[in-house]
């Protein structure tokens, strides 16, 4: 009996076996061992590589490779480049543990761009400039008050948090909650209470690793997670919720929403297109189709930090927080894909 693999799945195995190479060199980087940096040199490139053209092997290979790379670079948004360096900037994070605060708000500013100009493309400026402008403030406003009170996320502080920050709050928190919301709210198609059980499944991963690097501590007399009490996913489930919900009104066509919302005059459109030529004739195993990118949304945020928070918590030795954390975004990821299906 012979096992018949699907293009797209012999690309897609060969491409987590190459990670999972770069991971363990990671590994090894954090144990001491300069062979790890080697590794990651490697396997990481070609974990992109095999990604692309990964079916082609024993085949011809680089003209496939050539080809399906002409066909992406051609459809690849403004977005999508800010997006990119977004990746690449988590990447060392784990192995840079000093430049954690310098990387981790860097990478949360270009996914920021990245989601501003992904809401421009189609909405347009004022419609995006509304959202990143009303979910920093709320952001903002919730984290000072939180700080300060314990309502409505519980008791903990911002003491020991890095620069640079905005009212003693880091800017890294305020930019975070647009991103989320944005990813999110798309991810959920618009559903607000979901876009809400989205967030607090990230902020899974986010409590333990964000506290191990000691950008805010926790004193409430009643912790469940990582310090966290009950009260502290409650609270990201109402903000998540009502920003989500606020996301929707501003720009429902955003969000696979009907409906006028509160309106602008501007015309919601579609992200452009490219047309490209895409050949591939001396490939001797069946080719995949075309790549496609015109379908891909700021939602993709979502399953990237799927892969990076639990990735990152291993890497640092947390590794119960690292299962859990996989398993309650995988949980929402799944209840999303659910929601989605039945509409």
């Amino acid at each position: 009996m012979t096992l018949r693999l699907s293009p797209t799945l012999r690309r897609s195995l060969l491409a987590f076996a190459a990670l999972g190479a770069a991971f363990l060199g990671a590994l090894l980087v954090l144990r001491g061992a300069a062979v790890g940096w080697g590794l990651i040199a490697v396997a990481f490139p070609a974990s992109l590589v095999l990604a692309l053209a990964g079916d082609a092997l024993g085949g011809d290979f680089s003209g496939t490779l050539r080809a399906r790379w002409a066909a992406l670079a051609g459809q690849l948004r403004p977005w999508m480049w800010w997006f990119c360096a977004y990746v690449a900037l988590k990447i060392p994070v784990p192995l840079w543990p000093e430049g954690f605060p310098l990387l981790g708000l860097l990478s949360t500013a270009a996914l920021c761009v990245a989601g501003w100009l992904y809401a421009a493309e189609r909405v347009g400026a004022r419609r995006a400039w509304a959202m990143a402008a009303l979910s920093f403030s709320v952001g903002l406003g919730v984290e000072l008050l939180g700080s300060r009170t314990g309502f409505p996320f519980g008791s903990y502080s911002y003491e020991t948090s890095p620069p640079p920050t905005l009212l003693t709050v880091p800017l890294i928190v305020p930019l975070g909650w647009f991103a989320l919301t944005l990813a999110a709210t798309r991810l959920a198609g618009g559903r607000a209470w979901l876009a809400g059980l989205l967030m607090v499944a990230w902020d899974v991963g986010l409590e333990p690793l964000m506290t191990a690097q000691r950008y805010w501590l926790w004193s409430d007399p009643a912790p469940l997670w990582a310090g966290a009490p009950l009260q502290n996913f409650v609270g990201w489930w109402v903000v998540g919720t009502g920003l989500a919900w606020a996301f929707t009104r501003i720009a429902p066509g955003l969000f696979g929403r009907s409906g006028r919302g509160w309106g602008w005059p501007v015309q919601e459109r579609a992200a452009g297109r490219v047309p490209v030529a895409f050949r591939a004739e001396a490939v001797s195993v069946e080719p995949a189709p075309r790549p496609d990118l015109s379908r891909l949304s700021f939602a993709v945020a979502y399953p990237v930090e799927l892969f990076f928070l639990p990735g990152g918590l291993v890497l640092v030795g947390r590794y119960l927080e690292a299962g859990v954390t996989l398993l309650a975004m995988l949980g929402a990821l799944a209840l999303a894909r659910a929601a989605r299906g039945r509409a």
